[in-house]
């Protein structure tokens, strides 16, 4: 009797913490798997909860399904789940790329040529370029150049952008995300594709975040109604 009492009772956990909100969880370095990361940050970034993780790595936090929860650490890659259920999760955090050696500098030797003075050398004539001849239209010309080198410029940075979209909206980072088929998938891209301007005002821009908001925003949308062309303006340049 007391063994059916204990399988009804594993049983009915998961589907008790489900009800009752909560997320449960490790978190463990991605190479080392079986080394748990302790004081790691939990955050629900829809209802703003936040908690850390344990000397074992375990974590709780209040969650219901359809939160983004993020999961980080000093010297890791953010990693953030869009939930679709509340089951215990076990999250692996890769080491930043960005994450540098230390150098130590212990000596170093400067060459006793480099503070030689030539004898000969002439003190340079600074010429006043107000009383030349053409100095106006120099002048002009000059602006002239710095625009063209403002509107380059600033069409090399949209390009980035639109780069950086495309490398990060992805079908399969979205896929991956929310979970949804592939008609609702092109659907949804299309509509609610970051735009440059979006990813620009936002540094770094949370994909993850954007798009399970514009999902939320999506899902509203009748569903006749989801193949109309995109809701978000483009830039002109």
């Amino acid at each position: 009797m007391s063994r059916k009492i204990l399988a009804l009772f594993l049983f009915l956990v998961p589907i008790l913490s489900q009800a009752q909100g909560v997320l449960t969880g490790n978190i463990f370095d991605n190479i080392n798997r079986s080394t748990s990361i302790e004081g790691a940050t939990v955050k629900n970034l829809t209802s703003k909860a936040l908690t850390l993780t344990d000397k074992n790595g375990h974590f709780a936090i209040s969650a219901k399904v359809g939160d983004l929860v993020s999961f980080g650490m000093t010297g890791y890659q953010t990693d953030t789940v869009y939930l679709t259920k509340l089951f215990p999760k076990n999250i692996y955090l890769r080491v930043s790329v960005n994450a540098l050696n230390t150098v130590n500098v212990t000596s170093t030797k400067i060459s006793p040529f480099l503070d030689l003075k030539d004898p000969n050398a002439m003190p340079t004539r600074q010429v006043d370029y107000s009383k030349e001849r053409g100095g106006l239209r120099l002048t002009l010309g000059y602006d002239k150049f710095k625009k063209q080198q403002a509107k380059i410029k600033e069409l090399e940075e949209y390009e980035h952008f639109n780069e950086e979209i495309n490398d990060n909206f992805t079908e399969e980072f979205v896929k991956d995300l929310l979970k949804i088929d592939s008609a609702d998938l092109k659907s949804f891209m299309r509509l609610f594709r970051p735009t440059v301007a979006q990813v620009r005002a936002e540094r770094p821009f949370n994909y993850a975040y954007y798009t399970a908001t514009a999902y939320r925003a999506w899902l509203k949308i009748p569903v006749n109604q989801r193949n109309r062309p995109s809701l978000l303006k483009p830039i002109n340049n």
